[in-house]
């Protein structure tokens, strides 16, 4: 779990992008000798989630190494237990497995998936994974809608080095963020959310959904991934942060979150530009009330100073080094950046 002491500043996380599985292995170390709580994982069509981990895994010592996010619906539920239990054993008991769905399109197109009810499929998969893990102590036997699994192991089997595994999933849309409170450790939030979407959203989802299985809200952790570019040059970190968050804008399945956030027709502008694939309109189409609201980005002390809108809200955050319109060594030069100047201590 990614704590934080109360009254304390969320804790720190930090997501490489678009580079290499050894680039990222340097970033979690670099994270780790920092002083950073966790490093983090992505997974796309073009890069695994739980191998990058076990190469993170392999570089660091004392922080936490999670999945943000591994897709659950691109893997049985057998897949995914065993995956997990080996690299919570790799990390020494320090992983928290981040799942995600994905939008309706990439379950149904990439994955093959139906794309029915994602919040449903997903509350089905955590108590299923748990119930995995829990196999040395029973036979697993399972007929759900989306799931079916019957499994009697022979002979002995140890017992996994921990028996619950923190869980993170994630949520954009209310009912997805409602999943987390009701079966989940934690939340994994998306870059496009504002302190003022959490604030008036995501956290009244986690409490209904905590009350619906009889849980305490206060029980669920709350993470989210920030967009942060960090230059000294302010106005190109501002730009590299608005490329990114134009390309997260394109996809209509976040157009709520725009919406709640007063940037509706910023979103219709992007995705407009996007439909005829007309890259510098998307970015034109995020204002500068976007990249406030939205990444923290600016020089050093800029982006220090913008850490603190999140401290009444996330319990912890993920530094998200913009990759959409930025060659990988610019990514790599930021995260690595982002470590030195954000790290607990470091110079004002």
């Amino acid at each position: 779990m990614i704590a934080r002491v109360a009254g304390a500043p969320p804790t720190l996380g930090i997501e490489p992008q678009g580079t290499s599985v050894r680039a990222m292995g340097e970033v979690a170390a670099a994270a780790d000798r920092a002083g950073f709580d966790a490093a983090w994982t992505p997974e796309l069509y073009n890069r695994s989630a739980t191998v990058t981990l076990a190469e993170m895994a392999a570089r660091t010592e004392r922080c936490t190494v999670g999945t943000a996010i591994a897709y659950g619906v691109g893997r049985s539920p057998l897949t995914l237990a065993a995956e997990a239990r080996d690299l919570d054993e790799v990390s020494d008991g320090r992983l928290v497995l981040g799942l995600g769905n994905g939008t309706r399109r990439m379950i149904s197109d990439w994955h093959g998936q139906d794309p029915e009810s994602p919040a449903v499929r997903m509350e089905e998969l955590v108590p299923l994974l748990r119930r995995l893990w829990r196999l040395h102590e029973e036979p697993v036997h399972h007929d759900g809608r989306f799931y079916r699994l019957h499994l009697e192991p022979t002979g002995t089997l140890l017992a996994p080095l921990r028996e619950r595994i923190p869980i993170y999933t994630a949520g954009v849309n209310p009912r997805m963020v409602e999943t987390a409170g009701r079966v989940a450790d934690g939340l994994l939030g998306h870059i496009l959310f504002t302190p003022r979407y959490i604030e008036e959203i995501v956290l009244p989802a986690i409490a209904r959904g905590a009350d619906r299985t009889g849980r305490d809200a206060a029980d669920v952790r709350i993470a989210s991934l920030v967009v942060a570019s960090v230059h000294d040059d302010a106005d190109r970190a501002r730009a590299e942060a608005a490329a990114q968050i134009a390309f997260y804008a394109s996809a209509k399945s976040y157009a709520p979150v725009l919406e709640a956030g007063g940037f509706g027709p910023e979103g219709e502008a992007i995705r407009t530009a996007f439909a005829r694939a007309d890259h510098d309109a998307m970015v034109a189409a995020v204002t500068p009330a976007m990249v406030d609201a939205m990444a923290l980005a600016g020089t050093p002390a800029e982006v220090r100073a913008q850490l603190p809108r999140y401290a009444e809200l996330l319990d912890h955050v993920i530094l998200y080094a913009p990759s959409f319109r930025v060659t990988p060594e610019r990514v790599q030069e930021n995260t690595l950046a982002l470590i030195e100047h954000l790290a607990p201590g470091a110079p004002a």
